[in-house]
C-alpha cells in the first residue's frame, strides 16, 4: 500500500529527473554552439575547384578548441551557403591565399 509519502518522493524523484534530462538542450555553451560547427569536410573534385574559388566570397577558421570537434576552414559562398574544408589541403590555402590578397589589395 502506498503512503501519501512515498507518493510525493516518487514526484520529486520524477521531477528531478525530468528537469536533469530537460537541462542540456536549454543550457547554453558548447552544446549549443554545435549550429555554427562544421561536423564533416566537403568533397571537392579538383574540376571543382576553379569554380569554388571564384564563388567564394570570405572565409573563417574553426578551431577544435572546446566548441567544435575538427579544425576547419568554412568558406561562406557568394550565394551565402557554406562549404566546410580541411585545412591542410593545398586547394584550401590557395583559396585563402587568393581571398587575402584580394583584401590587401582593396585596402
Amino acid at each position: 500500500m502506498e503512503t501519501p509519502h512515498s507518493a510525493m518522493k516518487f514526484q520529486i524523484l520524477f521531477l528531478f529527473l525530468l528537469l536533469t534530462c530537460m537541462y542540456p538542450s536549454v543550457a547554453p555553451g558548447p552544446m549549443s554552439s554545435y549550429e555554427n560547427c562544421c561536423l564533416t569536410y566537403a568533397v571537392v573534385k579538383k574540376k571543382n575547384i576553379g569554380n569554388i574559388g571564384k564563388q567564394v566570397e570570405s572565409y573563417r577558421i574553426q578551431e577544435s578548441d572546446g566548441g567544435c570537434n575538427i579544425p576547419a576552414v568554412v568558406f561562406t559562398m557568394k550565394n551565402s551557403k557554406t562549404i566546410c574544408a580541411e585545412p591542410n589541403q593545398t586547394w584550401v590555402n590557395k583559396v585563402i591565399q587568393k581571398l587575402n590578397k584580394k583584401k590587401a589589395d582593396t585596402m
